[in-house]
């Protein structure tokens, strides 16, 4: 019998799960809550927000949802998985105590030191004078990091005392970010490529995905303010077949252990950031859920059904299923609001989508769009991801900024070097 899906948040992320998952024979009809005008067209929108777990349960349960998929991190820290699991359903994502490893930076550092995954020097404050203290004794450049979730916007990188002591004073006294800056990590900077790689997880195994890289800062050249990520491609370059076993014994191998050893259940799917050093791989965060932008070119490379993986992960037999993956590059760039991540005016039109979307090898997922009729607008900071898949970077790329050349909205930016950088170590 076919089953009926439901994704919740509303982003590039989730459009881009509800395109693969359409695909799938054993799918009936998907739900995406509350989603976008692109979801729209691939399912049906349900004006539900990601974080109103009672109103999801109550949506499940009433139309007997066979998979629940989350999108967003902060829904998993709200306990989401909790909720669904405690009354029967169906859905993946780790709980929100698991979940910790990505909404606590302080949490998932004791656990990498205390589980042997190479990760940087790092101190937690609570108190402002005792970090401006320890920050006025450091070398730098060092990082500062908001402990809790921040949409990708609590890391800073000071070079100075000064750009230190401000972004401590921005999360610890101003509150910037809420609660999740009241407890700060402080750890060394690190030198090297930075990239991710996602892995299914189910309690007892990982099932390894392939590599890609986000491009975080808002301009090229990697110039700019952190964003929630401007470009991704898919595999980074960086990884050799010596090195994704290193991944896989040094980091998920000693994961697998260490929630073992913890008790911590996790199921769902982790997306380590890493640092490729001189010195070796390095763990610079975890991630509980599936990346944005990296989603966004991994479903293209997936050639096998997305369904099964997400059940074999939830129901806890990984072992019995083999994903297809694509050798070709997958490359996804991101088409912003003018001002983003700072403040960015909503409503534009946007022209063009027709003509990119018709191109052979691009399919272009919705973030921040709303419908207004017959016409869409902008609605967020990331607005669109114009994802292309070909036979080497340098096509991909080519296929991708000449179809995002197609669209057009007032003050849109992007970055022109996704994929460009030097990947030498």
């Amino acid at each position: 019998m076919k089953k009926k899906i439901l994704i919740t948040g509303s982003g590039g992320r989730e459009h881009a799960l509800a395109w693969k998952l359409a695909q799938s024979p054993e799918v009936e009809k998907i739900f995406i809550a509350p989603g976008n005008a692109g979801t729209a067209q691939t399912g049906e929108n349900v004006p539900i927000a990601a974080d109103d777990v009672a109103a999801l349960l109550a949506f499940a349960l009433a139309q007997k949802i066979d998979l629940t998929v989350v999108g967003p991190d902060d829904a998993l820290a709200a306990g989401v998985v909790d909720a669904f699991e405690d009354a029967g359903q169906r859905i993946f994502g780790p709980r929100a105590s698991a979940a910790r490893l990505e909404s606590s930076k302080a949490f998932a550092k004791d656990f990498m030191m205390r589980h042997g995954i190479p990760t940087a020097a790092y101190s937690e404050f609570t108190d402002f004078q005792a970090a401006r203290e320890f920050c006025s004794k450091s070398q730098y450049p060092l990082v500062v990091k908001a402990d809790g979730l921040a949409l990708g916007k609590g890391v800073v990188i000071a070079a100075n005392f000064d750009e230190a002591e401000q972004a401590l004073r921005l999360c610890m006294e101003e509150r910037a970010f809420g609660e999740a800056g009241a407890r700060v990590v402080v750890e060394e900077f690190l030198v090297g490529v930075e990239c991710s790689i996602h892995a299914f997880v189910d309690g007892r195994k990982h099932l390894l995905c392939p590599d890609a890289r986000d491009h975080k800062k808002a301009f090229d050249g990697d110039n700019g303010p952190n964003t929630g990520g401007m470009g991704t491609i898919s595999p980074c370059g960086s990884i050799d077949a010596t090195l994704r076993e290193a991944i896989k014994s040094e980091v998920l191998d000693r994961f697998i252990e260490g929630i073992k050893k913890d008790g911590i259940a996790y199921r769902g799917m982790l997306f380590p950031g890493l640092m490729l050093t001189k010195d070796g791989l390095k763990v610079l965060e975890f991630n509980c859920r599936w990346g944005d932008p990296e989603t966004q070119v991994l479903v293209r490379r997936l050639k096998s059904d997305l369904l099964p993986l997400l059940e074999a992960t939830v129901d806890g037999n990984l072992d019995s299923i083999a994903p297809d993956w694509d050798d070709d590059v997958a490359i996804c760039l991101i088409l912003a609001s003018g001002g983003y991540p700072g403040s960015y005016e909503k409503g534009k039109a946007i022209e063009g989508l027709d003509a990119a979307g018709a191109m052979d090898g691009i399919q272009v997922f919705h973030a921040g769009t709303k419908s207004d009729g017959a016409r869409v607008l902008t609605n967020g900071g990331r607005v669109l991801g114009v994802s292309a898949k070909a036979g080497s970077l340098e096509a991909a790329r080519a296929l991708a900024y000449s179809a995002a050349d197609r669209i057009s909205f007032d003050r849109m930016q992007r970055r022109n070097d996704i994929g460009a950088r030097p990947v030498t170590i």
